[in-house]
């Protein structure tokens, strides 16, 4: 069997399956653990994991899609710049049907407003290079997997001079939302699933703090079913054996130091912020903001008149990312709320738990299919 094939083994998945059910009978209790990527929850949805492993273990989601932690205060910036200046707006797909308080990107593209998607930040760097009398604004939304795209962007205008090129800066950070998740109480987590993609950049040392602040014990993952099931073997393991840790399972992609040249790249352009996670509030440094010496790049520089935020009536999504409420507890879930007409962002972006559910899991849940 190649190296690739074991992790799609329905052999090793199985036999994985058999060893979590007896290490969590001889832990002698049940146990919790939220995965914190929106890639993690997509994985155990189609593969059934939630109701494939033992009663005594449960998958939990947390804030590990960026478009649905992004708050509605900065989507309205958004559409207010749409609307202004004579601004191009260029932007990731998933954003474009996530409600602000006035209505979606998508709306506002329908009305005229110069949106375009597009698929990395470069792209957006050329439309700004073909309209050199337009201001182009990047919404800058994302973890630490795109922070690094948008700061060689950034630099690339510079180099280019590309003076009309500005981006709209949302990018967050895992440590600290989980760092506010760990001590809130909300929900007693045993342990985490943590994010191999983020942890490419990151590196796995970024969550050593787990178990030194909080005494809980942090597994890296890939993305197949035997990744996922062997860090929730490896959690109940340290569990048992009392002694937390932070393990790297995703060692064929990821380093205990991360990938240095991005990280290198990010502290050149960026610097921690205060920002507002949907369902979390506002989370000291959980941000990147632009470094002084790049402010004139910041579209948030730009004028505008906003609105008060509004949530979108009797959605929940921020309850589901902070792991206290399961998508198909929400009244609006599978009814008003489908990805064919979504009502708040974790059933619009591709990454939301809601739309996972949906997909793959509604079935377990009477009149919501």
């Amino acid at each position: 069997m190649s190296g690739t094939d074991r992790f799609h083994d329905p052999a090793v998945v199985a036999g994985l399956l058999e060893r979590i059910a007896r290490a969590v009978d001889a832990l002698g209790r049940p146990v919790t653990f939220m995965e914190v990527c929106g890639s993690h929850t997509h994985a155990i949805a189609a593969a059934g994991l939630r109701h494939r492993l033992p009663g005594g273990v449960r998958l939990i989601s947390g804030p590990g899609c960026p478009v649905c932690v992004t708050p509605v205060g900065y989507l309205d910036r958004a559409w207010a710049l749409a609307g202004q200046h004579g601004a191009v707006l260029a932007t990731f797909g998933d954003l474009m049907r996530v409600p602000s308080s006035r209505g979606s990107l998508e709306l506002a593209a329908a009305r005229g407003a110069a949106v375009r998607i597009v698929y990395s930040p470069r792209d957006a760097l050329r439309i700004a290079e073909e309209n050199p009398g337009r201001p182009v604004v990047f919404l800058g939304i994302g973890f630490e997997t795109t922070a690094p795209t948008i700061a060689a962007a950034l630099e690339e205008a510079e180099r280019k001079g590309i003076s009309n090129f500005s981006v709209l800066p949302g990018n967050k950070v895992m440590p600290p939302p989980l760092a506010a998740l760990a001590g809130a109480g909300d929900v007693a987590v045993d342990g985490f699933i943590l994010p191999g993609h983020v942890s490419v950049v990151t590196g796995s040392g970024a969550f050593e703090f787990l178990p030194e602040r909080f005494g809980l014990p942090g597994a890296v993952a890939g993305f197949t079913p035997a990744d996922v099931l062997r860090a929730v073997e490896a959690l109940i393991g340290m569990l048992a054996a009392g002694k937390p840790r932070i393990v790297n399972l995703y060692g064929r992609v990821v380093r205990p130091e991360g990938n240095r040249a991005a990280l290198e790249l990010m502290d050149r352009v960026f610097e921690p912020v205060d920002a507002v996670w949907r369902g979390l509030g506002p989370i000291p440094a959980s941000g990147l903001g632009l470094a002084p010496a790049w402010a004139h790049r910041d579209a948030s520089r730009l004028p505008v008149e906003l609105p008060r935020p509004v949530e979108p009536p009797g959605c929940r999504c921020g309850e589901v990312l902070r792991g206290t409420l399961d998508p198909p507890e929400c009244a609006l879930f599978g009814r008003t709320c489908t990805p064919d007409n979504p009502v708040g962002a974790c059933m619009v972006s591709s990454e939301g738990s809601c739309a996972a559910w949906y997909r793959h899991e509604r079935w377990t849940m009477e009149g919501t299919a």
